[in-house]
């Protein structure tokens, strides 16, 4: 699969301080929507603390990242968010118990939090419960103001993927291109799923428009290969081998190529 762009955090978005008033930590009138100003003072800096704990995480650096979410929750132990990142901590470090425990914890306090369900989801769909993934993904879906919905049916797609579920995880695929066309593992991971369904014109459309960018790289490449190889289009397959080769000739792509090896 393409995570050649893949950046782990990217995963996450948390809830952050808005929210409605009646939730731990809020200052405001019943109704309104909490703003900086109406956060209680352990809350904001807890939400520091969370900041400066997801900016290390994104870094790498995990354990620091860890050490800043112990201290935002004792600052509050009422912040869904601290222990939703806690989670995505444990997963980085591959200790799925703590993550599990940490999302379910959040998941109290916010039952809710489509950010968090999506953790949970991914959390089951790295630990191959595929079909309790699902539950937790649809979950989150169900919410009609979650923003984050291109990202939740591309990683849908590819848990569906992991599972061998092929067309339901085209129907996933779609519907996150639908939100973000421009996304490059999404269109990588749909063309890829079309190829192995044998739905090649299909699979030509979404991986020329991706390697029409940038963003093409020797993955994306060798897939656009393969496809016009097999809809005998030498030409454009050429094309794209000269590409592959030139530019990524250390690759294990560009090595499949001179090998002939298509089909493994």
């Amino acid at each position: 699969m393409f995570f050649a762009f893949f950046i782990f955090c990217s995963w996450i978005t948390l809830s952050g301080c808005a929210g409605h008033a009646g939730s731990p930590g809020a200052v405001a009138m019943q109704g309104d929507i909490i703003t900086e100003s109406d956060e209680t003072a352990e809350r904001k800096r807890a939400r520091i603390r969370v900041e400066l704990a997801l900016g290390y995480l994104e870094q790498g650096k995990s354990t620091i990242a860890l050490d800043e979410i112990k201290q935002a929750i004792l600052i509050d132990p009422t912040y869904s968010d601290a222990f939703s990142l806690r989670g995505l901590i444990y997963m980085r470090l591959s200790d799925y118990g703590i993550a599990e425990e940490s999302f379910n914890k959040a998941l109290s306090l916010k039952p809710r939090d489509s950010n968090v369900l999506h953790n949970m989801a991914w959390l089951k769909c790295q630990d191959g419960q595929y079909a309790q993934s699902m539950v937790y993904f649809n979950q989150a879906l169900a919410n009609p103001l979650y923003r984050e919905r291109a990202k939740t049916h591309m990683a849908q797609g590819l848990c569906q993927i992991k599972a061998g579920q092929l067309p339901e995880a085209e129907a996933s695929l779609l519907k996150s291109y639908e939100y973000d066309a421009g996304n490059p593992v999404t269109g990588y991971n749909l063309s890829n799923v079309l190829y192995q369904r044998k739905d090649f014109a299909r699979a030509q459309f979404y991986i020329r428009r991706l390697n029409n960018t940038e963003l093409a790289n020797a993955e994306t490449l060798w897939l656009g290969v393969k496809i016009e190889r097999r809809m005998a289009n030498l030409e454009a397959m050429n094309q794209l081998a000269v590409q592959l080769v030139k530019r990524f000739p250390q690759s294990a792509e560009a090595s499949l190529y001179q090998r002939g090896a298509f089909d493994e």
